[in-house]
């Protein structure tokens, strides 16, 4: 392809800072995506494409390119190892590219790069690939089952035998599939601006394409034909060319996150607190629900985080909600028995969001997983005195590891019999238009 600007070095600095530096590609890309705005729509797809699905296939990418290389992966210089990364991917699976071009593009970029004396050998790795594309040996599935499904789907081996350990074969392989796959983006009307009815007519004339989702509506909003405020929108460039989003008339929010509020489902005139509430969206959410009635305590960490939901509240025009700078750890005496709903969307490991956000697989490991859990029990332990007599509390995850879920709610009611469960769901990806998630109801009895 041709480029007005060279997409594939853009590609690998992302790439860089996302294995080397630990950043998170999501918002490494969207920060370039939005200095290079002026690039043609089909570079940008390009671009996303390359740096999104290079990351997905890592594992796959690796394993192919140690096949057919003397030095391998681990050891390669970053810059070298990550041009073969793209180069390989490009070769297996994008059709659009000639072998030829990516072999080509390849060597180019290692020689702009600084390492003029090894693109002979990223030319050879490549083209000894390319030629034998049909013969890659892969794990055998019934001989090394962990391996095996590691490779295929590019997922680390203690996710893999985790999974199969908690859901067997059969589920284990749904949810990965599930994660292979592309989903719209979802959001949720704000109804302090605008109909929901009215946003989907204006996303249309945008040349968005529109999809009501019917799993969630508002039973008690003041409109007759109105009830589903939630869509999913494919079809256009970028968010920030949306003269609706500009407007603040939606907000981008995962189906399951927004099931949340629906589990709450506040009385008008409740008092909510989030806990751990940053940038938001739950809290917004919330806040629209009580449709100008009651408050909404938006907690989290720091500062900067209560900002982030500040210029949230400014955008979306939210009268009836406010922040505060508290540690979800540490006790607040003056919250005590004031909740009617308490939302508990706690820090987790992230494993049910991975197809928004792929890089997550690479950075979490057991032992984190484990500090979550333990971190998740000391905040649930904390602010359960918050929720008044016949209170609700609703914990929330964005991951499918039971130990973060069903065990902490298992732990939680042994501790607290004055709560009892009103009920849980575990979401798993593939089974919705959204990602993996968990939330569980529980009241206050006593």
């Amino acid at each position: 392809m041709t480029d007005t600007v060279n997409t594939r070095r853009l590609a690998l600095d992302v790439l860089l800072e996302v294995t080397e530096h630990g950043a998170y590609s999501n918002q490494v890309l969207r920060a370039v995506l939005e200095k290079y705005q002026y690039m043609e729509k089909y570079e940008r797809a390009f671009l996303t494409r390359l740096v999104e699905g290079t990351i997905q296939h890592m594992i796959e990418l690796d394993y192919v390119i140690d096949q057919f290389s003397k030095v391998k992966v681990k050891k390669m210089k970053p810059v070298i190892r990550n041009i073969l990364r793209m180069g390989v991917y490009q070769i297996q699976y994008m059709d659009s590219v000639p072998d030829s071009a990516a072999c080509n593009e390849a060597v180019k970029l290692a020689r702009k790069s600084g390492f003029s004396t090894l693109s002979g050998f990223v030319n050879g790795v490549l083209r000894n690939i390319a030629r034998n594309s049909g013969s890659i040996r892969y794990p055998d599935e019934e001989k090394e089952p962990v391996l095996a499904l590691s490779v295929r789907y590019s997922m680390p081996e203690w996710i893999v035998e985790e999974w199969l350990n908690a859901y067997g074969m059969e589920q284990t392989k749904a949810i990965l599939d599930a994660f292979s796959k592309e989903t719209p983006i979802t959001i949720r009307t704000n109804v302090t601006k605008i109909t929901p009815d009215a946003l989907k007519e204006q996303l249309k004339a945008e040349g968005v394409t529109v999809q009501t989702l019917e799993e969630l509506s508002y039973a008690g909003l003041p409109y007759t034909d109105a009830y589903h405020y939630a869509f999913a929108i494919s079809g256009f460039d970028h968010l920030m060319a949306l003269p609706s989003f500009q407007d603040g008339l939606f907000y981008v929010q995962d189906i399951s996150s927004m099931m949340v509020a629906e589990a709450a489902a506040p009385e008008k005139g409740a008092h909510v607190i989030d806990v751990c509430a940053a940038p938001g969206g739950k809290s917004i959410h919330l806040a629209e629900m009580l449709d100008g009635t009651g408050s909404v305590e938006s907690r989290d960490l720091t500062g900067y985080k209560t900002g982030l939901i500040e210029e949230n509240i400014s955008r979306y025009q939210i009268k009836n909600m406010t922040t505060k700078v508290w540690d979800a750890t540490v006790p607040d005496e003056s919250a005590e028995d004031t909740a009617d709903v308490l939302v508990a969307d706690l820090p987790c490991s992230g494993l049910g969001v991975l197809r928004k956000k792929t890089d997550i697989r690479y950075k979490m490991s057991r032992g984190q997983q484990e500090e979550l859990e333990a971190l998740q029990r000391r905040i649930l332990d904390t602010v359960c005195s918050y929720v008044k007599k016949d209170g609700i509390m609703v914990y929330s995850t964005c991951t499918i590891n039971p130990g973060e879920n069903q065990e902490n709610v298992a732990w939680f009611l042994g501790k607290h019999p004055e709560f009892e469960l009103l009920d849980m769901e575990q979401i798993y990806p593939g089974t919705q238009v959204g990602d993996g998630f968990f939330y569980a109801r529980l009241r206050r009895i006593s």
